[in-house]
């Protein structure tokens, strides 16, 4: 039998009982409770007579007293809205704040705070979505040459080195506009970089291509892993330009690159299908980068990937 507290009813019988000279085990047998219970309530009474209503009343006082207060605090609060505003989910908090020796709450404690309007006033925007939807069969042009993924080295599939990268290409609209985004990230460490392109044509590809190995030394990029868009039909240029050997992912494998694909997820929270992508600014999406390459990522032990991305450089360097 799960215990439970006395009652006012049970009191009220308790007081008449006890004036009438009862014993503490006599009273218990009357209330079915135990002799010990009896005995505790009645020492809770600092004078000789028990009164009921007054024993009630302290009994809220003590249940008061017994709550805890929690972790909430407005340091702490503003702590975790300025992560939040960063992007960073209640899980990534968790294990960053976790791993630097700060005060921390479990994520499902973030989620509960933010449903309850303790932080960002309740604003569910700033919760990222999970999952893919459906997407529309491929119509844009492809080509069938080049090495396929078959012949990559194993290490790149294990993600043992560095140096080895996914691209893709992000659009706008269809039919809406010809602007779209050059994206690439690094396996290892999951760099993510992205370059403005006017078009999605090779010429465009290859001089995008080229801007980002430029900004790295030399080992950066050893390979690269494309799908059979036609803008990709640049390889042999660039291989032969930037010695980087680039390899091709089966038909309807986006699997194959499945960390360029998560990271297009993420990058199309700023900028949702829909938006011209010509429009969009390189310092906005500089900021967009910067905010997606600092999080924590649960891949890489909760750190950074700029923070891994710039340990492997100065192993190069």
């Amino acid at each position: 039998m799960s215990y439970t507290h006395l009652s006012i009813i049970e009191r009220s019988k308790l007081e008449i009982l006890h004036e009438q000279g009862k014993s503490s085990r006599a009273i218990a047998k009357e209330l079915g409770r135990h002799p010990s219970t009896i005995c505790r309530e009645l020492k809770r009474t600092a004078s000789s007579k028990y009164r009921a209503q007054q024993a009630q009343q302290a009994y809220h006082e003590r249940r008061k007293a017994s709550v805890s207060t929690g972790k909430w605090s407005i340091a702490l609060a503003t702590s975790l809205e300025q992560k939040l505003h960063k992007t960073w989910s209640p899980e990534q908090i968790m294990a960053r704040f976790r791993m630097d020796g700060l005060p921390v709450v479990s994520f499902k404690t973030i989620y509960r705070w933010i449903y309850n309007g303790r932080l960002m006033r309740g604003l569910l925007q700033v919760l990222r979505h999970k999952g893919k939807r459906r997407k529309p069969t491929e119509t844009r042009g492809r080509f069938s040459i080049g090495k396929p993924i078959a012949q990559r080295p194993s290490e790149v599939r294990s993600r043992e080195t560095f140096g080895h990268w996914e691209l893709d290409t992000m659009v706008s609209s269809r039919g809406k506009s010809k602007g779209c985004v050059a994206t690439l990230i690094e396996r290892k460490t999951r760099l993510y970089t992205a370059i403005l392109m006017p078009d999605r044509t090779a010429l465009s590809m290859e001089i995008a291509l080229g801007v980002a190995i430029s900004q790295y030394p030399k080992g950066t990029f050893l390979t690269a892993t494309a799908d059979r868009g036609k803008e990709f039909a640049c390889y042999a240029s660039v291989e032969a330009t930037h010695e980087l050997d680039v390899y091709f992912a089966d038909p309807y494998s986006s699997w194959q690159r499945g960390s360029n694909e998560n990271a297009n997820g993420l990058l199309r929270e700023f900028f949702p299908k829909g938006v011209d992508l010509a429009g969009v600014e390189d310092d906005d999406l500089a900021l967009s980068l910067d905010l997606i390459n600092n999080r924590p990522r649960k891949c890489l032990g909760w750190r950074t990937a700029h923070e891994s991305f710039s340990e492997e450089l100065s192993h190069l360097a």
